[in-house]
């Protein structure tokens, strides 16, 4: 019997709808599905949760629970990473109200800024922990990366981890139709190439039986801006740089210097960002966790229809032989010639038996390489933080950032980034 091993499966949620995905898969019946969890009572909730769905749906596949991380690795054929370290107490917390001390502010913080920096310094070494158990349990697995933040981790346990890894995000499949759906256009026969980075993809081209869609779309969206709207900030990154973005208003608000600024408040309301959206958003997961458990964990009679999640269109690819495109986060071996190549790059990649094959894109529009390098910068000293152990490297990928260091001082910015090192205690390791 071959293994899926799913690491952070108490996320329920989340497993529901990737393992569901898979025990709806007719090419992935008899796996079995293996679960990890550091927390045992959310461990056992998705064991209960799956267990029905499996029963409910007559899968083959089997539900084993296992407390020894290694062993639910050894011999798996297939990782699917889905942790989050630190959680939201303590950890996003202090990722969040530590900045505002200083005058700092966030939306989401999982990706890039401050919070991200300091989000990537506690996974990393748990990433590189769970590599060396691959390593040694399952050195032929394919990793699938669902964690934040996602091109730092991506490109670490490739890098350094030793661990053939494809980071997998929502914001690709997401991307046509919200847009499309907001702009009232059909999209029906669209075509499309996105590419980037994580979370700052671009829309490089659309079209529709051979015509360019984007002069339609911006048109229409410039009159979607003279009114108050969900979607300001990629709209107006758009209208000023030129090409859409992947991943929500709310995440690229804080991945550039032009949005949430002290000295320009009224900035914050004309385009309606959503400052501690990540805080309020798991205080309100919380609240509902006991009533979603009741419909989740203790429902004998729970179906599940096979979502856009990418993870069970992969393993259908990889088991059947029969190609499927993704929008794949890989390292960029030349894929776009003007980003770095110690970079972690999101490009299409045809899947097939063979694995995981990225697709050469060719050079960004020079606005857009160099947007996505803003952020690069940041990823690759923080990297560089946390392979060296060394606090100076922390530093310059905070004054690197493009959203902190246009709001606060170095001084301010060492001083902020001590002061969370000392908060986040044993969460991260010693730095010299």
């Amino acid at each position: 019997m071959s293994k899926i091993t799913f690491i952070g499966a108490g996320s329920t949620v989340f497993a529901k709808n990737v393992l569901g995905d898979i025990m709806a898969t007719a090419a992935l019946q008899g796996f079995e599905l293996a679960l990890y969890d550091i927390d045992l009572q959310r461990l056992k909730d998705s064991e209960d949760m799956l267990t029905n769905l499996k029963n409910s749906g007559g899968s083959t596949c089997s539900i084993i629970a296992y407390t020894d991380r290694k062993e639910a690795l050894r011999g798996a054929k297939y990782v699917i990473n889905a942790i989050q370290v630190g959680g939201y107490d303590p950890c996003t917390i202090t990722d969040f109200e530590i900045p505002k001390k200083y005058g700092l502010r966030q939306t989401i913080a999982d990706t890039a800024g401050i919070g991200g920096i300091f989000r990537n310094l506690r996974t990393i070494p748990v990433m590189l922990d769970f590599a060396a158990d691959i390593r040694e349990v399952c050195p032929d697995a394919l990793f699938l990366n669902y964690t934040n933040p996602m091109a730092v981790l991506t490109n670490v346990m490739n890098t350094y981890g030793g661990v053939n890894t494809v980071g997998l995000c929502h914001s690709v499949q997401q991307c046509i139709p919200g847009l499309f759906n907001h702009l009232e256009i059909d999209q029906e026969g669209v075509q499309a190439t996105i590419a980037g980075i994580n979370h700052m993809a671009w829309l490089l081209k659309v079209t529709k039986d051979g015509k360019d869609l984007y002069p339609e779309i911006k048109r229409l969206a410039a009159e979607k801006q003279l009114e108050p709207h969900g979607d300001m900030v990629r709209y107006e990154m758009m209208l000023k740089f030129g090409y859409y973005i992947t991943e929500s208003s709310e995440h690229n608000a804080e991945y550039h210097p032009y949005f949430i600024k002290r000295n320009y408040p009224e900035l914050i309301e004309r385009f309606r960002i959503p400052l501690d959206e990540y805080p309020r958003r798991c205080v309100e997961q919380i609240s509902r966790w006991e009533q979603m458990r009741e419909e989740l964990v203790n429902n004998q009679e729970l179906k599940h229809e096979r979502s856009h999640e990418y993870a069970s269109y992969i393993l259908e690819a990889m088991e059947t032989n029969v190609p499927f495109k993704i929008g794949g986060n890989v390292m960029n071996t030349g894929l776009i010639p003007n980003l770095p190549k110690e970079a972690c790059v999101e490009v299409p990649c045809l899947v097939d038996r063979s694995g995981v094959t990225p697709t050469y894109v060719g050079d960004l529009p020079p606005q857009c390489a160099a947007l996505n390098r803003t952020n690069i910068n940041t990823q690759l000293l923080t990297i560089e933080a946390a392979m060296t152990r060394k606090k100076e490297h922390i530093y310059h990928a905070a004054m690197l950032d493009p959203h902190t260091s246009a709001e606060l001082s170095m001084d301010d910015i060492i001083n902020m980034c001590d002061e969370l090192i000392a908060a986040h205690g044993d969460w991260l390791p010693d730095y010299q």
